[in-house]
This record gives structure tokens, C-alpha cells and sequence, in this order.
């Protein structure tokens, strides 16, 4: 066979395993070993043939086919990559692996955080930062994230590259130390451990651990921590009883699965640790971490040793009979490998299953430690998790990065408030558990406006405030109205987004202080919709009926109020001439919003049109802005003899409009109409409309008079006056032009 026919055969072949027809990938394989005879490309055949082997399920052929590879050379870990891929999905199939089931499932043992667990580490809320989104995560945990950060909640697109800049909720923070102070103790201890860690004093370090451990035994990091101590401290066989440990008390969480991982190499227990990794690799197909470890563990069960290659083999392959579901128990270590002499494809179909599930009662036990501090007793099955390990007073462990200054906190203080603390766990914090006896409304009340919370958002700067409260101090200074930090980025933006954990407490916490707040806003509101009383009024020009007013806003003041138009519905508001006696004055035209462009700096330009005439009954004014007490106008309809000539003045002053209009120069007339748009037709019923023929209302926008002359005819309610003023002033226009 020539070498292009050879070539031609490979890419078939490659072309049949992406199609997944492993079996013709397989066959071309073996058929090409015949031609090509270079141990260097034997190697690489027999093992993308024993890939597609292992992709058809016949794990048994596929692993002989991989050993015979290893005979000519050790295997490297790009060899692996496909069987590392294949064994990995595997777990995702049979145990619905994917990142949406992994949180939902995680979430269902958070039951002893609830609310207040950071969805990115799965344990209490340590200096909550508050994303743009409105969700709230550790400050650490979003240190070390990739930037840019995805929200783990919502899964939000808009990635945040600067949370860097992002502070800790104020408001959070203080609630948190407030409630839980155990548990911002137990936190406390950690990072005191973490320093002596970094300087290898493991004794000091295990000893501030024990202690975190001891008044917080649900807490899964501090487990996998320690257990990474104890390998520092050669200690391997409590090393993996801590993993163990971490693993159970939060199931799919990668980071126990790699720390049992470890501690299993250090024993000896390779097979067992390749697992362990699969399983990291299922949850966190990211874990570069996770797949070098297993490829080297391959290569090395693959690697031929004299006498024990077969049994090797067989052992290696066993980790598919495995009866051990992973989501629960979590991968019994001590069924785990099961050697044989044979096996049937069925054997290995399942990389880890089980048909038991560990279960973690959200229900726990009251027990007291040293008279103060309140700890818990999980609800287990038969081999429940022992949260008090032997090791609990000589064994901890550190988070590889250096420990930040922490305030000290005192053990006594923590003491004397342990009647306020919950006494179902070490600080179980389900909505429920939070005794009345902390609950303050002042603790989650505005800054600025002295009330209750409605609507919270949280500035970057880490300060929250009610929603339209900040809006507002925005539109005059696009700074923290607190610490004055510059918020323009923040502004630009636009993302307004409530803080969920904020809201949630005001709901489940202080129902009926919230349903006042919100009959006040209901109130608000209402009063805002009213198009009769206390109509927001924009005192600037003349505005007509039918008639186009594109508005540039720009002042504070008239920022709140467009917004206030918009969020109501309503998108209505009044226009009237400025007044030096009144303010405004006593005759305005009601504008529709019909779009508006918001500029990064707050400005905005408002397309609107004119829809009503109306009379001011009462000046007023509303925060910064004016109001007024309104009553429409309507014109006055004519019947008979009277409606008969108001038709002929209608046409005759229409005719003479026309003359005016075409008379104007083509640049004035271009300028006019993409402004106010071209002139409308003729109407064939006068009266047909309340406000009267629109031509009229253009006619008066592009005359060339002040705003003084013009508001007479908004006033008028009689057409006939209306349309005679008209013809005065066309009648002087094309006099005045005559006599140039």
C-alpha cells in the first residue's frame, strides 16, 4: 500500500472516531499496523486504537492494546488524554456530573450555611463582596477567581474584570459578625493557623485548626486543610481520614476529592487516588491539577514490570467494577479495587456506582463544647462522618497563599453571647435559626433615606443603599454618598441590580416592617401616576399637541424626574414657559416619552411628542422639581351655520399656510422638517379632534414667534380664534417679506 493510500486510511480513520464509529476506527487501526512498522508509529496506532476500543466499551481489549504500547515505550501523558476523557465521562453519564446538577446538589448539603454560604467555596460568607449581578461571594474566593469573573449564581455573561476594586458589604459584614460570631471565630482560627502554616510551624498551626474544627465540625475546608498537614506531618493515614471526611460532608466538591487524592498516593493506594481524580475531573473538567495526576498514575499501571503485568492490568481496569457511588458514601476506599482474573464488559460500563447514598440530616443534634461554644453531631447512616477525629488535638492544615492580618478575636466575648446563638449546630444559619433576639431593623435601614431597605443595591465601593435613594444622590454627584468614592464606571453601567442576600433577610426576617415600606411605596407611587395631581412639570419651552419636542436633559433634578415618568408608565409629563412670578406658567402642553438615550455621565436626550393641552390649578414642587395640579382643555365644537364657516376658514387658512411654507427656503425647510417633521394634510373634519387640526399646532412650532406669542393659542379653546390668530400672523409674515 502506497503512502498516500496509508494517509488516506488515517484520516478515515480519524474521521470515524469523531464520527463515533469506534469500531471502523479501531479496525483501520490494526490494519494499518501491518504497513507502518516504525516503533514510534506503532506505539501511536496501538493507542488510538485502543482508544476507540475503550470509546466502544470494550475496556478489556482496550487495556491490552495500551500495555502493549507501554511495552515499546512508556507511555507519555498525551497517550492518556483520551482514556482519561473517556473514563471521566463515564461518571457524567451514569451520575449526571454536569455544573448546573453539581450546584443543585451541593446546594441540598449546604443545609448547615443556607443562605449565608458562599456558592464558590460552599462555606460561611467571609467578607461578602457584592457583585454587579447582585450576588454575594467571599472576598478570597473572588481574589482567586479567573478574571474575567462569572457569576457562579446567575452564570451572568456580563464578566466582571475588575472586582479587584470591588470592597466588602458593609451592611453584610456587620449582620454577619452580629449573628454568627461563632462561626466568624471558627473562621478567625483558620487564618490564624494558615500563618504558621506558611512558616512551617505545623504544631502551632494544627493547634489553631483543632480549635476551628472543634466549633465548627460541618465545615468541610477545614477538614481537606488539615488533611493537607497531615501529609505535610507524614500522618497519610489521618491525612486521608480528614479527606474523607471533607468529601462526605460535601460530596461534590473537587478540591476533597484531590486532597483524598494526595493522601492515597502517599499511602501507596495509587489505583484508589486514579479514581479519586477521575472523579475531580468529572466535576471540574478544568482541573489541570486533576488530570496530570491521573495520567501519571496511568503510566505508571500501564508501565511493564516483570511477572506483574497482568495482574497490574487487571487491577487497573477494576476500578470500573466499583460499587461505590460517589455522591454518596463517596467512593468506599475499601471496595474500591477488586482484582480477578477475568472480567465481562459489564464490569467496567460503571467507573464508580453504588446503591447506597449517604444522606446528611439538614436536623442536628445540640451538644456543648467547653460550656460556651456550641457544636453539632451530623445525622448519618451506618458509618457516620466522625466530625471529632482522633487526631483533633495534634493535626491541621493551611490554604496554600499567605495569611492576611486578621483583628484578633476574643474567645470571651465569644462566650458571654452564646445565649443569642443558634442551638441546632455550630452556627447553622437556615433562615429559621436566627433568634429575634439579634434581629434590629435599624441594622438593614438606608443610610439616606432613614427607612427600611426597598430595593437594595451595593456600590463597588461595598455600601448599600435603596435603590432609588442612590439614583438619585447619583444624578447630582455620581459619587458614594458615604466615603465619596467615584462611581462613574458604576453609573455608565447602569446595573442597578438588587443585592439578593439583602432582600432575602428583609423578607424572611422583617415581614411586617417590609409590608409597611411597601404600602409607603404603593403610596408613592400611586401619587406619581396621577395625571390630574401633581403632573411633573418641565419648564422650558412651548410644546404642542402632535407636535415633535426632542428634549437634551441634562440638570438633576429633571434626570429623576424623566426616570421617575419612565419607571411609573406613565412616560408623561407636562412643558410649560418658565414664569418669573409663578415659576411656570399657567397654561403647558402634556408630552408622551416616545424613546430616551441614556449617556454614560447621567445625561439623556427624550424624543417626545405632544398629546394634551392644560390649565394649572395649583403650583407645587417635588423633590427639586415642580408639579402641578392640572385640568385638560378641550376645543369647544360648533355646530350648523358656525360649523359650515369654520370649515371655509379652515380651508382658506390652510391655503395660505401652504403658500408661507412653500415660500421658505429649501436649507430653512430642510432644517424645519427634521425637526419637527414635514406639515401635516389638510384635516377634512376640523373637529375631529379635541386639541383640533394638527397643521395648526406645526404651523404655530415653526413661526417665527416667541414663546409669549405662542402660549395664547394653547390657551384658546375656541378653533375659530384659534385659526383667525393663525391668518394674522401669516398675514404680517407676508407683508413684513413684501416690504424687503
Amino acid at each position: 500500500m502506497g503512502t498516500a493510500s496509508i494517509d488516506c486510511m488515517l484520516l478515515l480513520a480519524v474521521e470515524a472516531f469523531k464520527s463515533k464509529n469506534f469500531g471502523l476506527a479501531a479496525d483501520i487501526y490494526e490494519c494499518q499496523m501491518l504497513h507502518l512498522r516504525e516503533p514510534g508509529t506503532q506505539q501511536d496506532l496501538l493507542v488510538k486504537r485502543a482508544d476507540a476500543l475503550a470509546f466502544a466499551g470494550k475496556l478489556n481489549e482496550a487495556f491490552e492494546i495500551y500495555r502493549k504500547a507501554a511495552e515499546i515505550e512508556r507511555l507519555r501523558p498525551v497517550h492518556l488524554d483520551n482514556l482519561i476523557k473517556y473514563l471521566s465521562n463515564s461518571i457524567k453519564r451514569n451520575h449526571g456530573t454536569d455544573s448546573q446538577s453539581n450546584r443543585q446538589e451541593t446546594n441540598s448539603y449546604c443545609v448547615g450555611y443556607d443562605a449565608f454560604t458562599c456558592r464558590i467555596c460552599y462555606r460561611f460568607l467571609y467578607e461578602p463582596v457584592t457583585l454587579p449581578c447582585g450576588h454575594c461571594f467571599c472576598k478570597k474566593c473572588l481574589d482567586r477567581e479567573k478574571t474575567p469573573v462569572c457569576c457562579k449564581e446567575c452564570n451572568d455573561m456580563a464578566k466582571f474584570n475588575d472586582v479587584d476594586n470591588y470592597r466588602v458589604n458593609v451592611v453584610l459584614s456587620n449582620l454577619l459578625s452580629k449573628w454568627f460570631p461563632v462561626q466568624l471565630l471558627a473562621v478567625h482560627l483558620r487564618r490564624d493557623g494558615n500563618g504558621p502554616y506558611s512558616d512551617k510551624i505545623m504544631d502551632s498551626a494544627l493547634e489553631k485548626y483543632n480549635e476551628a474544627i472543634q466549633i465548627a465540625p460541618r465545615d468541610h475546608v477545614l477538614y481537606s486543610n488539615r488533611s493537607q498537614i497531615n501529609s505535610s506531618l507524614r500522618n497519610y493515614q489521618d491525612a486521608l481520614h480528614d479527606a474523607e471526611t471533607a468529601c462526605k460532608l460535601m460530596p461534590l466538591w473537587s478540591m476533597g476529592h484531590i486532597r483524598k487524592a494526595q493522601a492515597l498516593v502517599t499511602l501507596g493506594k495509587c489505583k484508589e487516588a486514579l479514581r479519586e481524580y477521575l472523579v475531580v475531573i468529572a466535576l471540574d473538567p478544568e482541573s489541570n491539577l486533576a488530570k496530570t495526576e491521573a495520567q501519571k498514575i496511568l503510566s505508571d499501571l500501564l508501565a511493564p514490570v516483570t511477572d506483574q503485568v497482568h495482574n497490574r492490568i487487571l487491577d487497573c481496569t477494576s476500578l470500573l467494577s466499583s460499587r461505590s457511588r460517589f455522591k454518596g458514601g463517596i467512593l468506599n476506599t475499601s471496595s474500591c479495587i477488586i482484582t480477578t482474573s477475568s472480567k465481562s464488559y459489564k464490569d467496567y460500563k460503571s467507573i464508580i456506582a453504588s446503591d447506597e447514598k449517604l444522606t446528611l440530616s439538614p436536623t442536628m443534634s445540640e451538644s456543648k463544647t467547653d460550656g460556651s461554644l456550641e457544636t453539632c453531631s451530623i445525622m448519618k447512616r451506618e458509618n457516620q462522618v466522625n466530625v471529632c477525629h482522633p487526631s483533633v488535638t495534634n493535626r491541621s492544615v493551611f490554604l496554600k497563599r499567605s495569611s492576611s492580618e486578621d483583628s484578633q478575636v476574643d474567645s470571651s466575648d465569644i462566650c458571654k453571647r452564646s445565649k443569642y446563638e443558634v442551638t441546632q449546630n455550630e452556627q447553622a444559619t437556615s433562615w429559621s435559626t436566627v433568634l429575634a433576639g439579634l434581629i434590629d431593623p435599624t441594622d438593614l435601614e438606608c443610610s439616606l433615606c432613614m427607612r427600611l431597605f426597598y430595593e437594595p443595591v451595593t456600590t463597588p465601593c461595598g455600601h448599600t443603599f435603596c435603590l432609588k435613594c442612590l439614583e438619585r444622590c447619583l444624578d447630582y454627584n455620581p459619587k458614594c454618598p458615604l466615603c465619596k468614592m467615584e462611581l462613574k464606571e458604576y453609573l455608565a453601567e447602569s446595573k442597578y441590580n438588587k443585592t439578593v442576600l439583602v432582600e432575602n433577610l428583609i423578607c424572611e426576617y422583617l415581614p411586617s416592617e417590609l409590608m409597611d415600606r411597601q404600602k409607603v411605596n404603593a403610596e408613592e407611587i400611586s401619587d406619581l401616576s396621577n395625571l390630574n395631581k401633581n403632573v411633573p412639570i418641565f419648564v422650558c419651552t412651548m410644546a404642542f399637541p402632535t407636535v415633535p419636542c426632542p428634549l437634551h436633559v441634562f440638570e438633576p433634578c429633571y434626570r429623576l424626574m424623566i426616570r421617575r415618568c419612565m419607571e411609573m408608565g406613565t412616560k408623561q409629563f407636562g412643558m410649560c414657559l418658565d414664569d418669573n412670578l409663578k415659576g411656570f406658567a399657567d397654561y403647558g402642553c402634556l408630552l408622551e416619552i416616545r424613546n430616551v438615550e441614556f449617556f454614560a455621565d447621567g445625561r439623556s436626550i427624550v424624543d417626545t411628542i405632544g398629546k394634551r393641552r392644560f390649565k394649572v390649578i395649583e403650583h407645587h414642587q417635588r423633590d427639586g422639581y415642580n408639579t402641578a395640579d392640572i385640568e385638560y382643555l378641550e376645543d369647544i365644537k360648533v355646530e350648523g351655520v358656525t360649523e359650515k364657516e369654520l370649515q371655509s376658514l379652515h380651508d382658506a387658512v390652510y391655503d395660505q399656510a401652504l403658500i408661507w411654507v412653500n415660500s421658505l427656503k429649501a436649507e430653512q425647510m430642510e432644517r424645519i422638517v427634521g425637526h419637527f417633521g414635514p406639515m401635516p394634510e389638510k384635516n377634512s373634519e376640523p373637529q375631529a379632534s379635541p386639541n383640533g387640526p394638527s397643521w395648526c399646532w406645526w404651523l404655530l412650532a415653526v413661526l417665527p414667534l416667541q414663546g409669549r406669542a405662542q402660549l395664547p393659542f394653547l390657551a384658546l379653546t375656541s378653533l375659530k380664534d384659534r385659526l383667525r390668530g393663525i391668518r394674522r400672523v401669516l398675514l404680517f409674515m407676508t407683508r413684513n417679506r413684501s416690504s424687503r
